[in-house]
C-alpha cells in the first residue's frame, strides 16, 4: 500500500540535482531487503533498500502507452538516486525498466516522455531562479505565482492532454491547498463562515483527490485499532487478519514486516543504552569513555542507523 508522494516540493531540488550532480541522500531506516520485480535481490542504490519502485506504469491492449500519474512517479523514484548515481546511469535504468515493464511501442512513448520530463526538470532551475531573483516573500501570491510558473514550464515540454494526465491530480491538490489557506487568512470571514466554505471546498473535492486524501487517516485509524487491539492482548495473527480484512493481505504482511523490524530495532536501542549507561556510569577518563561509546556504536549500528541515535540517547 503506497501514499501519494508530492511532487512539487522536491520539483525544484531535483533539478538542481540534476543540474549540478549533488543531490543529497537522506538516511532511511534499515529494513529486510526485497528482490526486485527482475530478480535482482540488490536494490539500484543502497538508499533505495527495502523498498519498491513506485509508478505503475502500464500499456493498453492495443501496445499504447497509459499517459497518467504513475510516470512521473516512476522516474521521481529513480532520479532520487541523484549523487548516487549519475544521470546518464539512472536514464540507463529507468529504460531498462521501461523495456522490461511495458511492450516495445508503449516503451518507445514512454522514453520519449522520460526525455522530456528530465528537459522539465532542468527547466524548473531557471523557473525557481527566475522566481527567486523576483521573490515577494512566502505569501499567497508568491505561491501562486511558483504554482503558475511551473504549470507553464510543463507545457514547454509536454502536450495539454499530457500534462493534464501525468499532474492533474497535483494540480488540483494544489488548488485544493490554495484554496483553503486563502479562506483560512480571510479576515472578512467569521469563524462560522469560513468552516462553511471549507466544508464545501471539501465536498467540491474531485473523488480521485479525495481518496488520495484520505488515504493516510484511514492508515493511521487502522494502526490506532491495532495498538488497541495489542494492548487487549491480540496475537500477531489476530492482528494481521484484521489488518487484511481492512486492506488487503499483501498490505497486512508487508505491516508485519514492518512492526517486526521496529521490534527489531527497538531491542537493539535498548540493548546500546543499557550499554552506554554502563559505559557513562564507569570510572574512566572521559576521552576514554567517549571512544569507548562510539566502539559500542560501530559494533552495533552502521554509519547510517547511527545518525538516528542521537533521538534516543
Amino acid at each position: 500500500m503506497q501514499i501519494r508522494k508530492r511532487y512539487l516540493g522536491v520539483a525544484a531540488a531535483l533539478a538542481a540535482a540534476i543540474c549540478y550532480a549533488a543531490w543529497p541522500t537522506q538516511p532511511e531506516p534499515r529494513v529486510a531487503l526485497k528482490p526486485r520485480g527482475d530478480g535482482n535481490l540488490f536494490s539500484f542504490v543502497r538508499s533505495m533498500d527495502g523498498t519498491r519502485p513506485d509508478g505503475n506504469v502500464t500499456t493498453s491492449s492495443d501496445d499504447q502507452l497509459v499517459v497518467d500519474a504513475e510516470l512521473p512517479r516512476m522516474f521521481d523514484y529513480y532520479l532520487a538516486a541523484v549523487g548516487e548515481k549519475s544521470l546518464d546511469q539512472i536514464r540507463a535504468e529507468i529504460e531498462r525498466q521501461l523495456d522490461q515493464r511495458l511492450k516495445p511501442n508503449a516503451a518507445a512513448q514512454a522514453k520519449r516522455l522520460l526525455a522530456a520530463y528530465l528537459d522539465y526538470k532542468r527547466d524548473l532551475v531557471t523557473v525557481e531562479k527566475n522566481l527567486q531573483a523576483g521573490a515577494t516573500g512566502n505569501g499567497i501570491e508568491a505561491i501562486k505565482a511558483r504554482l503558475d510558473a511551473i504549470r507553464q514550464s510543463r507545457l514547454q515540454f509536454f502536450s495539454p492532454a499530457e500534462v493534464q494526465a501525468m499532474f492533474g491530480l497535483e494540480d488540483a491538490y494544489d488548488r485544493y491547498n490554495v484554496e483553503r489557506y486563502e479562506i483560512a487568512q480571510d479576515k472578512a470571514l467569521t469563524d462560522a463562515q469560513k468552516e462553511e466554505k471549507l466544508a464545501a471546498l471539501d465536498a467540491a473535492m474531485p473523488p480521485e483527490l479525495r481518496k488520495d486524501q484520505e488515504a493516510p487517516l484511514a492508515v493511521v485509524k487502522l494502526e490506532e485499532s491495532v495498538q488497541k487491539m495489542r494492548t487487549s492482548g491480540a496475537s500477531d495473527d489476530e492482528v494481521y487478519r484484521m489488518r487484511a480484512a481492512t486492506l488487503n493481505p499483501e498490505a497486512a504482511a508487508r505491516l508485519s514486516e514492518l512492526d517486526r523490524d521496529e521490534a527489531a530495532w527497538k531491542s537493539r536501542i535498548a540493548d546500546y543504552l543499557a550499554q552506554r549507561s554502563s559505559l557513562l556510569n564507569a570510572s574512566m577518563a572521559d576521552a576514554d569513555r567517549q571512544a569507548a561509546i562510539q566502539q559500542l556504536r560501530n559494533s552495533r549500528f552502521d554509519p547510517q542507523e547511527q545518525m538516528r541515535l542521537p533521538a534516543y540517547e
